[in-house]
C-alpha cells in the first residue's frame, strides 16, 4: 500500500493555499490519500510544528509521509528536507527548527534535502515563485516518493543529523524533591498548558493523586506564578474554574482550570523559556 499523507501548516483555509497543495499531489498520483493533520498552527511558529509532529505521529500507520510547512524562512536558503525517524516516519519540512521535538524524543535516521532541480513543480506558472515551497517543493516531492517515482535516496544528497537546526529543550528532572520542566505547548480550544514532565517522574517524586502541590512558574528566569494546586487524574475532580495538575493524554503533566482558559486567565504561555517547578 502507497503511503498516506498527512500535511499540517500555518495557512488556514482562508483562502487557496491547502487546495493548491493537495491538487499537485492528486496530479502527480490520484490514488494517494491525503489527510488533514493541523491548518491552524499559529502564524510562523516553528516551536508549535514540532510539538504537533511529536504529538500525534506514532499513532499513524509506520512510513506515513508527514509533510509540515510552517515557514516564515520561505526562499532564503535555509534546507528543505525530508528526514527519516527512528520509528519508520518520514517528515518532509523546512528544517528550521519544525524537527526538535523529533530529534529529541524520537530520534532521526537520517536527513536528506530536497533537490529542487529534480524534486520542485515545473510548468503550471510555476517558475520562478519563491514563496509558497509548500506547494512546489514540499507536497510535489512528497507526492514522488509517496507514489514510489522516486526513493529516499533520490530526494536529494544526505547531510549530517547534527547539522539539523532545532530549539533548546530545558529536559524534566527531579532534584530535592522537586519535578522541573518547561510548557511545550497549550491546548488552544480549551487554553490548557502541557509540560514536557512524564507522569513517571511525578511518580518517582512521590507525587500521588489528592495531593496538593507547591506549582511556581518562571519566564525568562523571572517568577511570574506561584500557588498551592490540587493534582487529580481528570478535571471534573476540581470546581468550575478552579485551576488542577493532571495527566494529559500523553502521559504527561498538565495545567488546567475546569471549564476556563487558564492561558488567558493568567497570560501564561509556552516554549523553551516557560519553566515550571512542582514540589509539595
Amino acid at each position: 500500500m502507497k503511503p498516506i499523507l498527512v500535511f499540517q501548516t500555518d495557512f488556514t483555509y482562508k483562502e487557496g493555499a491547502v487546495c493548491a497543495m493537495y491538487g499537485v499531489v492528486k496530479s502527480v498520483d490520484r490514488e494517494l490519500e491525503i489527510i488533514d493533520g493541523t491548518h491552524e498552527i499559529p502564524q510562523y511558529d516553528t516551536w508549535s510544528a514540532s510539538y504537533r509532529l511529536f504529538q500525534s505521529m506514532h499513532f499513524w500507520p509506520e512510513g506515513t509521509i508527514f509533510v509540515s510547512v510552517v515557514d516564515p524562512g520561505v526562499g532564503t536558503p535555509r534546507k528543505a528536507s525530508v528526514a527519516k525517524t527512528a520509528d519508520g516516519y518520514y517528515v518532509v519540512s523546512p528544517d528550521n527548527g519544525s524537527l526538535t521535538h523529533l530529534k529529541e524524543w524520537v530520534g532521526i535516521t537520517e536527513i536528506r534535502e530536497i533537490d529542487q532541480n529534480v524534486n520542485r513543480l515545473r510548468g503550471k506558472n510555476t517558475e520562478g515563485v519563491g514563496v509558497f515551497h509548500g506547494r512546489d517543493v514540499f507536497g510535489y516531492c512528497a507526492a514522488k516518493l509517496a507514489s514510489g517515482i522516486i526513493s529516499y535516496e533520490q530526494v536529494g544528497p544526505a547531510y549530517s543529523i547534527e547539522e539539523i537546526v532545532t530549539f533548546p529543550i530545558l529536559k524534566p528532572e527531579l532534584m530535592d524533591g522537586k519535578v522541573k520542566g518547561i510548557f511545550e505547548i497549550n491546548d488552544p480550544n480549551f487554553g490548557n498548558l502541557w509540560t514536557n514532565i512524564p507522569m513517571e517522574l511525578f511518580k518517582e517524586a512521590g507525587f500521588n493523586y489528592g495531593d496538593h502541590l507547591h506549582l511556581t512558574i518562571r519566564h525568562e528566569g523571572k517568577d511570574v506564578f506561584s500557588k498551592r494546586v490540587p493534582y487529580y487524574q481528570s478535571f471534573g475532580f476540581v470546581g468550575k474554574g478552579e485551576m488542577i495538575i493532571y495527566t494529559n493524554e500523553l502521559m504527561k503533566v498538565g495545567l488546567a482550570l475546569n471549564q476556563g482558559n487558564l492561558c488567558e486567565c493568567y497570560h501564561l504561555h509556552f516554549g523553551h523559556d516557560w519553566e515550571v517547578e512542582f514540589e509539595k
